[in-house]
């Protein structure tokens, strides 16, 4: 019997959106993935052809998550962009929920991108359902470590443990390498990130970036061209690790035991990533090929860079949704209100532009459920919205044959 049988009554919910995924892949990230990121994934061959499996990588401090944003979109193309092989990503209930932690304010992003809010209840039905789920053991304190602490694990959730355990699904750690210069100048302090966590639901706040980012809201998102390196390393057994640990109840597990199992994974993954560093982080930047990149791109370069991103995301989901601009004029008067990232203290005019235009480009006219519903504002329970059955088994997400 399922371990989660659902009523036939009770309506299903699939945000995960794959043809705005992929047309955001395809004309928006993706350019900017090749050629300002230039990542590369090794150790792909590791990857099981089907789930579940948990890959485990860690964070990077102080930025924008975009480490998870390019190793997500990296894994996805490399299937050939099938929906039926993009990864469930798991993430902090603040991306959701406040609007300036999902990219340039676009409503439900990630979860029309296939990511699910991570509870503990989300997980242990994720795996379930036999999902491959990217999720960051480090949780937030591994975004908001600071540069000084780069590259440095914090503890590991010993949730993911237990449920790997219980699943039987294999944790294949992640060794990001050189994200961590996306913001290489920052640094945070824990009792202002606890306030502004309480006051303004944002997990951490980097210093000095985040003044510019209050400042210049396109500031909020900016980060350097640090070439990332995903390493992808041996599979880890957990309930192998928890029966030799003495574990024998997953149900009520003995919980100092499972601390230390949980610590003895970050040992080992911190192994891993300090020899990733040492093989692939001698030159973070690589800005010869930054260059070569950026130049074979330069026809659209203001697309490539940070300060463009506002208007290449926003504009992509608009013209998705209406007719072409009549005029150049037309096409610079319908997207005016784009112009306050880009104003000090641009925040409350895109605030107020949101509230005045109507749908789809705003929330004039509508109740504040509908509203939140639109921009997904509010923390998803699959216990009250279940995803729909499973489809057909999802393809490999490996090395194409012959690589």
């Amino acid at each position: 019997m399922a371990r989660y049988p659902y009523a036939e009554q009770m309506p299903y919910y699939e945000p995960f959106d794959p043809d705005y995924s992929t047309s955001v892949m395809r004309k928006v990230l993706g350019p900017i993935v090749e050629r300002y990121f230039r990542p590369r994934l090794l150790g792909a061959r590791r990857l099981p052809p089907r789930g579940p499996f948990i890959l485990a990588p860690n964070h990077s401090g102080n930025s924008f998550p975009y480490d998870g944003m390019v190793l997500d979109g990296l894994l996805w193309q490399r299937a050939g962009l099938a929906p039926e092989a993009k990864l469930r990503s798991v993430f902090e209930k603040e991306l959701a929920v406040t609007w300036w932690m999902r990219p340039f304010g676009i409503d439900n992003f990630w979860r029309r991108g296939g990511g699910v809010d991570l509870t503990f209840d989300n997980f242990d039905r994720l795996l379930a359902r036999g999902e491959r789920i990217i999720y960051y053991p480090e949780g937030v304190p591994g975004i908001g470590k600071g540069f000084f602490h780069r590259y440095e694990l914090q503890r590991f959730s010993t949730s993911f443990v237990l449920l790997a355990a219980r699943h039987r699904a294999p944790v294949l750690p992640v060794a990001i390498v050189n994200a961590e210069w996306s913001i290489p100048f920052c640094f945070t302090w824990k009792p202002l990130d606890r306030l502004v966590q309480k006051l303004l639901h944002v997990p951490f706040l980097p210093l000095p970036a985040a003044p510019l980012g209050i400042l210049f809201p396109w500031m909020w998102y900016l980060t350097m061209p640090a070439r990332m390196i995903f390493v992808v390393g041996e599979p880890i057994d957990m309930a192998a690790l928890l029966a030799e640990a003495g574990v024998t109840d997953l149900d009520d597990p003995d919980r100092t035991l499972l601390r230390q199992v949980a610590d003895r994974v970050r040992d080992r993954c911190q192994a891993d990533l300090d020899r990733a560093v040492a093989r692939h982080g001698r030159s973070p930047f690589e800005a010869r090929s930054l260059r070569r990149k950026l130049w074979e791109g330069r026809r659209r370069l203001l697309s490539l860079l940070p300060v463009g991103w506002p208007l290449t995301f926003v504009r992509h989901e608009r013209d998705r949704r209406r007719p072409p601009a009549r005029s150049r004029l037309h096409a610079f008067l319908r997207d005016l209100d784009l112009a306050a990232f880009y104003l000090p203290l641009g925040w409350p005019l895109l605030t107020l532009a949101r509230r005045l235009r109507r749908p789809p480009y705003g929330f004039r006219g509508l109740t504040p459920k509908e509203r939140n519903e639109i921009e997904g504002n509010f923390v998803w329970h699959l216990k009250d919205r279940p995803l729909p059955p499973r489809g057909p088994a999802p393809g490999t997400i490996g090395a194409p044959p012959g690589q």
